[in-house]
């Protein structure tokens, strides 16, 4: 069992604040490179692989199932183990007034076995997807992955036996607030779902710009013929459904059972959280 007292969560709020801000300082002279040096190894390759998954978009064709629950239900049902962390450090960080700040991070893995009960709740499958339902709920998009400075974070032994799914908010989420400044090599970690499209209804949007000015990674922008999406810089968060007033953007998947299959074999490649 790992150490990590109560205030161990307080201590993370603190000097959260340093992730916003190294984030930008890549793109700086001289001192953006020596940021990189030290910083891009965590943040890239097998160290990082996530990817976000649209929140409260019905599948067409499929009814009322929806993709987050779907997806990341199956992640919590086959984990050998799971917690969920008693705060949201980056809502914490933020002093969050638009969500609940004890929505906290759920951990699955053998790896979670180690983690101390006295900053998360060690809890069975019914509960997680109960937490989950009430982020979803909420708006929160989940983010699915590795991320292997949480190894030191929750003070479990580095055997690729964690996996960490954020319930991200737009105002507060780390990587929201600076994913347009990662270098490429960083941003190449933030991994599209693979499946998912999102289709513009041309009539229905008036080009009020809420998409293009709320996208973190910049992928939107204002053509003559609408809105035009760099596929290669979106990273699927669905942010621009939920913000667009008109309701002229939709999510769709045409084969949910490869999206999800393939989601989880590229999970099992990077780590052993069953």
């Amino acid at each position: 069992m790992s150490r990590r007292p109560k205030f161990w969560l307080s201590v993370l709020a603190k000097i959260w604040p340093i992730t916003w801000i190294s984030a930008r300082m890549t793109t700086w002279p001289v001192v953006g490179w020596i940021v990189k040096i030290f910083a891009l190894p965590l943040f890239t390759k097998k160290n990082l692989n996530i990817s976000y998954i649209p929140i409260n978009e019905e599948i067409e064709g499929m009814g009322s199932t929806y993709l987050p629950r779907e997806v990341v239900e199956e992640l919590i049902s086959r984990s050998s183990h799971r917690v969920i962390v008693d705060r949201c450090t980056c809502r914490d960080a933020k002093k969050c007034t638009e969500y609940p700040i004890d929505y906290g991070c759920t951990l699955l893995g053998e790896g979670t076995r180690e983690i101390d009960p006295r900053i998360a709740r060690h809890v069975g499958k019914d509960e997680a997807i109960a937490h989950l339902k009430k982020t979803l709920k909420a708006g929160l998009i989940p983010m699915i992955g590795r991320v292997k400075l949480d190894n030191f974070i929750w003070g479990v032994r580095d055997r690729g036996k964690l996996l960490t799914i954020c319930h991200c908010c737009r105002c507060c989420c780390t990587i929201f607030a600076s994913g347009k400044y990662l270098p490429k090599e960083a941003a190449d970690s933030l991994v599209r779902l693979e499946g998912i499209k999102f289709v513009y209804d041309r009539e229905k949007c008036t080009l009020c710009g809420a998409c293009v000015d709320d996208c973190f990674m910049g992928a939107l922008s204002i053509g003559e013929e609408g809105i035009l999406r760099d596929e290669d810089s979106c990273k699927g968060c669905g942010r621009c459904v939920t913000v667009c007033p008109e309701g002229a953007v939709r999510v769709k998947v045409e084969d949910l059972d490869r999206v999800v299959s393939t989601f989880m074999r590229g999970i099992r490649e990077r780590i052993d959280f069953e």
